[in-house]
């Protein structure tokens, strides 16, 4: 019992929208996993499924290896995973049917099966690991191994007893993050990860994690993994994996993956240090929030440290809906924050939600307005999603119909009553970037005008896209007013 198979649901294939997109990233939550089951002298494997075409692929690993224990361990970290999204979840059911068939111990860690765990488990998995999954896998597999019959006694676990699910009391959360081994990189197939992203962005980016959970309150946020705690490792620990994976493959970006990068008082200094003490050179991208931007030196240290681009969850510019979401941030906080990102040299990128319960007409145009005038480097829209476990869904799932999780990344399906009929913000959804597109056309002709020596084709193509955006978003904007008619 000393074989594990270690797995992921998410088949980028599956996801129109993200395969487009064309910037892949390992399945770290996965590969640490199995680091921390290899340290304890297990035999592990890894079927990627990133590029997969079929969950039947499986098989051959299955037949090959002979793994006593098949672990579907989805990507924590990676917010798509966290969408639940039913084309992953009809291939992870399908895995499990197939692992079974091949006599394994089927165990399972992800948003989806901690939310959904009786379905995994009729599905034909043995255990559900619910909520930080890797202690409560290694007991878990440690008990197996050493012959268990009775689980109640491992916390964080959800199996079937007498056909009926039962949870055991939840685990608390890893504080010493620093305690666990560098994720087993080596299990991954570098190659088409590299030559996706250098095909479609002309440089080469890796996933790293220096932090888990979050400690805000934001009331539609889902944090069925590492909830609401906040540990984070040392800033010489990430350095020490940074500088493993920049010798190892040569990686010219990072990502950093965390809910909140460098919350913890001094973090980011200290970070800033260990990246000069060690000569590193590599450009990277986090996710923020606009109160934390604004903390003393915070920003000057992230462009110290080589940061680049920092989204920021920005979500609405009207403040009745920051408010009605707990956002705890301010509509001027995102203006003063994106500003001081751009004087240090760093694209302030946007997240931005639509549709959250309450939203009218003027908190809509408000966000459109905040958009247009800021004029974020990227922006990322969705429509407000229910998961279980945020306060969100308990407030609308009474208005929810039976669908209640997307297809794919792309579906922007509204689920619950509101105020406009669903057509309207997918059409939203178009038209705010059309409009977004041709107000960054009109500032780039401002900039031609004032700074012709400073023209180039890159300037001139974009001046050019007005006369495509204008016209296209003015359009959009007439069909969104008849569709506005239809919902009242």
């Amino acid at each position: 019992m000393d074989k594990i198979l270690f797995t992921h649901s998410y088949f980028l294939r599956f996801d129109p929208k993200q395969w487009a997109t064309g910037q892949p990233y390992p399945p770290l939550a996965t590969i640490g996993a199995a680091a921390l089951l290899r340290e304890q002298r297990y035999k592990v494997s890894l079927f990627d499924v990133m590029f997969v075409e079929n969950p039947d692929e499986v098989v051959k690993m299955l037949a090959a290896d002979r793994p006593d224990f098949f672990v579907v361990y989805d990507d924590g970290f990676n917010y798509l995973t966290k969408m639940c999204l039913t084309n992953m979840r009809e291939a992870a059911f399908r895995m499990i049917h197939l692992a079974r068939q091949y006599g394994c111990t089927v165990i399972v860690s992800s948003s989806d099966s901690t939310d959904h765990y009786g379905e995994y488990l009729q599905k034909g998995a043995d255990f559900v690991l619910l909520g930080e999954g890797e202690q409560t896998l290694s007991e878990l597999v440690n008990g197996i191994r050493d012959g268990m019959q009775e689980f109640s006694s491992i916390r964080g676990l959800a199996y079937l007893q007498n056909g009926l699910p039962l949870k055991t009391p939840a685990r608390s959360v890893m504080r010493d993050l620093d305690a666990l081994p560098m994720p087993a990189w080596d299990l991954v197939d570098i190659t088409p990860y590299r030559a996706m992203q250098m095909e479609h962005h002309g440089y080469f980016s890796l996933n790293v994690s220096t932090t888990r959970g979050c400690p805000f309150k934001c009331n539609w946020c889902a944090k069925p993994i590492y909830g609401n705690r906040y540990n984070a490792r040392s800033p010489r620990h990430v350095v020490r994996e940074l500088k493993w994976l920049k010798e190892t493959y040569g990686f010219d970006h990072i990502w950093f993956c965390d809910d909140i990068f460098g919350l913890k008082p001094g973090w980011v200094n200290e970070f800033a240090d260990q990246v000069e003490n060690e000569g590193l050179r590599f450009k990277f991208k986090i996710q923020s929030r606009a109160d934390l931007l604004l903390q003393e030196n915070y920003v000057e240290a992230l462009a110290r440290a080589g940061c680049d681009n920092s989204w920021m969850g920005a979500e609405s510019g009207s403040q009745h809906i920051l408010d009605a979401m707990d956002k705890g941030t301010t509509v001027e906080q995102i203006y003063e924050s994106t500003l001081l990102l751009r004087e240090h040299g760093i694209r302030p990128s946007f997240f931005i939600q639509f549709g959250y319960p309450g939203e009218t007409k003027e908190d809509i145009r408000k966000t459109v307005r905040m958009i247009n005038h800021l004029l974020p480097d990227s922006l990322g829209i969705s429509v407000s999603y229910p998961l279980p476990g945020t306060v969100f869904y308990e407030n609308v799932k009474a208005g929810m119909k039976e669908k209640q999780n997307w297809t794919d990344s792309d579906e922007l399906r509204i689920m619950f009553k509101n105020s406009y009929h669903p057509a309207f913000y997918k059409l939203l959804h178009r038209y705010v970037h059309k409009s977004y597109r041709w107000h960054l056309a009109l500032e780039q002709i401002k900039k031609m005008i004032t700074r012709p020596a400073a023209i180039r084709w890159q300037s001139l193509r974009r001046a050019a896209s007005i006369a495509w955006y204008a016209p296209a978003a003015l359009l959009d904007r007439i069909k969104l007013l008849r569709l506005e008619k239809l919902s009242q």
